[in-house]
């Protein structure tokens, strides 16, 4: 089964129509159908290595002062609990806990879901990104979760490689400043060369731009061990947004011919919110 990592970016592209959405869609339409979907989405990041476990679990709307209609779409995915199980004995020794009440579906994963798999009706289930732990700890598991693909479960990364959203400039809506398309371009040649390099981008230049807090670029590392462990990555579509994120997505295993055709441009953002407080 392949994997890959989407660059989410505003959520506001769970309603529109653009290069990245198309992009999403065309993953949706070549991959095998799988048997579960597995997120690792940038927004649930907590002090804890969790899976959810509820057999409908909500659509969780985790941003602020976008429109209503936003708000409103649903994707009423059922969950698998039983996939608690086959994660813990795929990363053995590493405790997972089952989260049955707490989390759900975020935007992380239902912006770009709603596209790929638009009729909902594949079990998913988060894993949550475990906030005290380092960047090699995060390969590694992603590392392990490879026999998951042989078991028919797509695993999905969700979050952007590049996310400053304090750097933001909403009438950038495709272009990239300098230090952004550095980083970027650095981890690109990692992924593509050599995935298990890609935690040593903490030393790279532009790091601390880039990557303020490690929430969006942790994602990037599950899929960075599963190459790692075996597996071509190629990149789905890539380009910028508001000048400090990046939009760049890997398939593994993966061609997606024509993925990266049509408009470029991402949604305007909400002028009456500062981007800092959007929680795109």
């Amino acid at each position: 089964m392949p994997a890959a990592f989407l660059g989410h970016g505003n959520p506001m592209n769970a309603l529109d129509d653009n290069r990245y959405t198309r992009a999403w869609r065309a993953f949706g339409q070549s991959v095998p159908r799988p048997r579960a979907i597995l997120v690792v989405s940038a927004h649930w990041y907590i002090n804890a290595t969790a899976v959810t476990a509820m057999r409908r679990p909500r659509t969780i709307h985790d941003f602020f002062g976008f429109p209503q209609r936003l708000f409103d779409v649903q994707y009423p995915a059922p969950g698998i609990p039983d996939l608690v199980a086959e994660v813990s004995d795929a990363v053995k020794p590493t405790w997972i806990g089952a989260d049955v009440d707490s989390w759900g579906i975020d935007h992380g994963t239902w912006s770009v879901l709603v596209h790929a798999f638009p009729d909902a009706d594949i079990p998913v289930a988060q894993l949550s990104i475990n906030a005290d732990k380092p960047f090699d700890y995060h390969l590694d598991l992603g590392k392990r979760l490879a026999p998951l693909r042989e078991r028919g479960v797509l695993v999905v990364a969700s979050g952007n490689i590049v996310h400053n959203l304090r750097g933001m400039d909403g009438r950038l809506t495709d272009e990239g400043f300098d230090w952004a398309r550095r980083f970027d371009d650095e981890a690109r040649a990692r992924m593509l060369d050599n995935p298990g390099n890609v935690g040593a981008l903490d030393g790279h230049h532009d790091f601390d731009l880039a990557v303020p807090t490690p929430d969006h670029f942790i994602p990037l590392l599950y899929l960075a061990g599963l190459a790692d462990a075996g597996g071509a990555p190629e990149v789905l579509v890539d380009g910028y947004a508001y000048g400090s994120l990046s939009m760049t997505a890997y398939t593994l295993d993966l061609s997606c011919a024509g993925a990266a055709g049509g408009r470029a441009s991402v949604p305007a953002l909400p002028t009456d919110v500062p981007p800092s407080q959007s929680n795109i």
